[in-house]
């Protein structure tokens, strides 16, 4: 693994939009999440691919050149999108991967449909990417137990993190408070272990959002069976999140993975809470079980990786070692080479 360089106050960090970009409405947030990171010491370089008047940002290759440029300047040491979107599949084979493979790896932040291309520069080329919250949910204080992203790509070693166990339904209205940065977590929700008991689990992370990563299976930007067997010998704990998908889909976007191989070499599988809705006869847990549970792996649910706040910064490529049981919930990361 290629770890970029831990992020350091004076450091640039790239704006850009890979997928969609930021209304008139959306502005101010805009502004207030610029600002957080100007106000921590950070010079902010904000892309031209930004317009929020389309479902993506700018044409595909104007959008895919702008990030090439920005990964592979080595005066920018991370970029981070607004949000996500829909249609960051369309950037793959447009970005140019050989001028990244050349350029000393950039962290790239994001999650949702940013995992199209963050989990791609983890694969094909060896790159440590950050699973976390955009830029647009930057000025959020972290919860009890979690690391803010900022932290996270500024360390070397482990970092461990502990769930907080608590939860929220729904998001900040950022047209009506554009400066919110504190979560009201208002509900109780553990990680659980599917089929219950304890997990003690190590290996290498890789994973995101399962809807915009399942098309990849079985193209050559979703190769997880040769990352697990480069990784055979540490095992992956591959983590995946349902943004809004029912529960039938999800089960059936997880068999298909489970037939790709991307459970093959799997030591662990994590899955983030998410407020996708249930069916008849098939809750988003039996979904799971449907799917995965025959496979002799532990199973740990209901992690903050998702759609629904507060969030827990992962880094793919990094190794961890997960602990679920009646003491402990928490995860430890280990930063850099």
């Amino acid at each position: 693994m290629r770890f970029p360089r831990p992020l350091a106050p004076g450091d640039r960090i790239g704006v850009t939009a890979p997928s969609s970009g930021v209304g008139a409405d959306l502005r101010p947030r805009l502004d207030v999440a610029v600002d957080h990171l100007r106000r921590r010491g950070y010079e902010v370089v904000v892309g031209e691919c930004m317009s929020g008047e389309g479902i993506t940002s700018a044409p595909k290759d104007a959008r895919a050149a702008e990030l090439t440029a920005m990964l592979s300047d080595p005066t920018i040491a991370a970029v981070v999108p607004p949000w996500g979107g829909e249609l960051a599949i369309d950037l793959l084979d447009r970005l140019d991967w050989d001028v990244l493979a050349a350029a000393e790896p950039t962290w790239l932040v994001g999650w949702s449909d940013l995992s199209t291309v963050m989990l791609p520069l983890t694969l094909r080329l060896g790159w440590a990417s950050l699973h976390s919250l955009n830029l647009m949910d930057t000025p959020y204080d972290p919860a009890p137990g979690l690391a803010h992203w900022l932290d996270v790509a500024s360390a070397t070693g482990p970092v461990t993190q502990t769930s907080p166990g608590l939860y929220r339904e729904g998001w900040d209205d950022y047209r009506a408070d554009p400066g919110a940065t504190t979560m009201a977590l208002d509900l109780e929700g553990p990680w659980r272990v599917l089929g219950g008991g304890g997990v003690d689990v190590g290996g290498v992370l890789v994973g995101g959002c399962l809807e915009v990563l399942s098309p990849l299976a079985g193209t050559p930007y979703g190769d997880v069976p040769a990352f697990g067997r480069a990784h055979a010998d540490e095992g992956l704990l591959v983590y995946l999140e349902a943004c809004a998908a029912p529960a039938p889909d999800v089960a059936r976007m997880l068999h298909g993975l489970r037939l790709a191989g991307w459970f093959d070499d799997a030591s662990g599988i994590l899955i983030g809470r998410t407020a996708a809705p249930d069916a008849p006869g098939l809750t988003q847990q039996e979904a799971v079980a449907d799917a995965l549970g025959m496979l002799d792996v532990p199973i740990v649910l209901d992690l903050e990786i998702g759609h629904v706040q507060p969030f827990l910064p992962l880094v793919n490529g990094a190794s961890a070692r997960v602990v679920a049981d009646d003491r402990r919930r928490e995860i430890t990361q280990t930063i850099g080479g």
